[in-house]
C-alpha cells in the first residue's frame, strides 16, 4: 500500500491526461515519462522517492534502459499515481496476484445497471453512426473491464482436452513470436483454469486435469522468463511443481525443474541450476523416460561448462547421448518430446562453447553442432534457431571465418527482429563482443551497428 504521505506528494493527476504524457504512457516509454515529469519540475529525486527506485536507477531510464517488467511498471504507476490503464496494465485483482503485483485498484465487471448502460450504448452508436462522434484514440489502449467466463460446474475429460489444447497453440505461439507475444493470453488462460479446480471433477479427469493445470503454469513460468520477469516465473514454477507432485507425474516434475534450471542458467547463477538439473535428474530417472534422463544430462553439461568443469560437461554429453540413443523412439509426453535430435545437438554445441577455454577441436565441433541444428530446426520453431545462429555467428568470428560469421549473424538480427524475447537480446552478448575485433571490415561494421539497433520488447 502506498503511504498517506506519499499519496500526498503524488504528481498532479492532471499531467497524465496531457496528450504527449499519454502518449508516452500508451507506449511505456517511461524515460519520456520521467523527462516530462522532470520539465513541469518533478526532480529524479521525487520521482525515486515515489516510485521506491534509487535514482541511479531513474538515471539509466532516463539514459535509455527500457522498462519490460510488471513489477516495476505496476510500482511506477502506483507510486505516480498514473492510472494504470494509461500504461496498459491488467489490473484486476486476479490478474495482478498471477504476475506479482498488488492490485492497489481493480476493474470491474458489470455495472449491474443494465438498462442504464444499454440507452447509453444505443446513444454512443447512433452518435457514431451518423453524428458528428468525438473519438479519442488515446483511450483505445485503455483496458476493457475483465468479466471471466463463467467455469463449468462439472469437469471431465472433455473439458481437459479443451484446455490441452489451448495450451498448446499459446506454446506454439511462444516459440514462434517470444513470450512477449503471448505472456498476457497465457496469464488470463491460467486465471480461468484455477476455476476449473473449484469445479466437480470427475475421477477419471482428476490427474488429467492437475498435469494440464501445471503444464499451463509451466508456459506461464516459461514466457515470464523470456521476458525477463524472474520473480513471477518462478512463482508459477513452483505452482507446477506442485500439480505434479499431487498427482505423481515425475516426467512433468522434471520438466518444470529443467525449466527453473535454465532460468538460473541464463542468469550466470551456474550453481543454483546445476543443483536443479540434479533434482531434475532425480525425477527424470523416477519417471522412467530415457529421453527425460537424456535432456537433464544435455543441461548439466551447460552448466559445468559454466562452471569450468571440462572433465564433468564431457562426461555429461555422452552420458546424455546414449540416453537419447536409447530411448529415441519411445512414447512420450508433449512436455518432454521437444527434445529432439536437433537440441540435443544444440546443447552439445552450446555446452562445448561455454567451456572457458575450449581446445580448437571442441570448438570446431561445437561449431559442426550447431550448423548442423540450425539444419535441423523447424521454421516455426523461431527462438530456438535465433539461439543457434547466435552462438554460431559468435563461433565463426572467433575461428576467423568473417563472411560466414557475418551472413549467420544477420540471419541471426533478422530473427530476433521477428521475436519478443529478453533472453534472444540476453544472448545476442557473446555476438556484441565478437565482433568488436573485427569493426575494420564494413560488413562488420553493418552487423554491428544492426545488434545496436535491438530494442528490448
Amino acid at each position: 500500500m502506498v503511504t498517506d504521505r506519499r499519496v500526498q506528494e503524488r504528481v498532479d493527476p492532471a499531467m497524465w491526461q496531457r496528450p504527449d504524457m499519454r502518449a508516452a504512457l500508451a507506449a511505456r516509454d517511461i524515460a519520456t515519462v520521467f523527462r516530462l515529469l522532470q520539465r513541469v519540475g518533478v526532480s529524479q529525486r521525487r520521482i525515486a522517492a515515489l516510485t521506491g527506485q534509487s535514482q541511479s536507477e531513474i538515471s539509466e531510464i532516463l539514459g535509455g534502459r527500457h522498462v519490460v517488467s510488471y513489477d516495476v511498471l505496476a510500482r511506477i504507476a502506483d507510486g505516480l499515481g498514473v492510472p494504470r490503464g494509461h500504461l496498459g496494465l491488467a489490473y484486476d485483482e486476479t490478474t495482478a496476484q498471477l504476475v506479482g503485483a498488488t492490485a492497489n485498484q481493480t476493474v470491474t465487471g458489470e455495472t449491474g445497471h443494465e438498462e442504464e448502460d444499454s440507452r447509453r450504448l444505443l446513444a454512443r452508436l447512433t452518435e457514431l453512426t451518423v453524428g458528428g462522434a468525438t473519438i479519442d484514440p488515446q483511450s483505445w489502449a485503455q483496458p476493457f473491464a475483465v468479466a471471466w467466463a463463467p467455469a463449468p460446474e462439472h469437469v471431465g475429460p472433455a473439458d481437459v482436452r479443451r484446455l490441452e489444447t489451448i495450451t498448446a497453440q499459446l506454446r506454439t505461439l511462444d516459440r514462434q513470436y517470444g513470450g512477449g507475444a503471448c505472456r498476457d493470453a497465457v496469464l488470463a488462460q491460467v486465471a480461468w483454469a484455477q476455476q476449473l479446480l473449484r469445479a466437480q471433477v470427475s475421477e477419471d479427469a482428476v490427474h488429467a486435469l492437475h498435469v494440464a493445470v501445471g503444464d499451463l503454469h509451466t508456459l506461464a513460468g516459461w514466457t515470464s522468463f523470456d521476458l525477463g520477469i524472474v520473480g513471477p516465473a518462478r512463482r508459477h514454477y513452483a505452482r507446477a511443481l506442485e500439480h505434479a507432485k499431487f498427482v505423481d507425474e515425475p516426467s512433468l516434475a522434471a520438466k518444470v525443474l529443467y525449466c527453473l534450471g535454465r532460468l538460473h542458467l541464463h542468469h550466470g547463477w551456474a550453481a543454483q541450476a546445476l543443483r536443479l538439473f540434479q533434482l531434475g535428474q532425480v525425477a527424470a530417472q523416477e519417471s522412467g523416460l530415457g529421453r527425460a534422463v537424456a535432456l537433464m544430462h544435455a543441461n548439466l553439461a551447460w552448466a559445468h561448462a559454466m562452471l569450468g568443469d571440462p572433465r564433468q560437461t564431457l562426461a555429461a554429453i555422452g552420458r546424455a547421448r546414449d540416453e537419447y540413443a536409447a530411448a529415441e523412439q519411445e512414447d512420450t509426453p508433449h512436455w518432454i518430446s521437444f527434445f529432439d535430435s536437433a537440441e540435443l545437438t544444440a546443447l552439445r554445441g552450446m555446452a562445448l562453447a561455454t567451456l572457458p577455454e575450449p581446445t580448437p577441436q571442441q570448438r570446431a565441433e561445437a561449431i559442426d553442432r550447431f550448423s548442423v541444428s540450425t539444419a535441423l530446426r523447424e521454421l516455426p520453431l523461431a527462438r530456438s534457431r535465433a539461439f543457434e545462429h547466435t552462438a554460431l555467428a559468435w563461433l565463426l568470428l572467433a575461428n576467423g571465418d568473417i563472411d560466414e560469421g557475418v551472413r549467420t549473424g544477420h540471419r541471426a538480427v533478422d530473427l530476433a527482429t521477428e521475436l519478443r524475447s529478453k533472453r534472444v537480446l540476453d544472448r545476442m552478448a557473446p555476438l556484441r563482443a565478437g565482433v568488436q575485433p573485427h569493426l575494420s571490415h564494413d560488413d562488420v561494421r553493418e552487423l554491428a551497428e544492426r545488434i545496436s539497433a535491438l530494442r528490448t520488447p
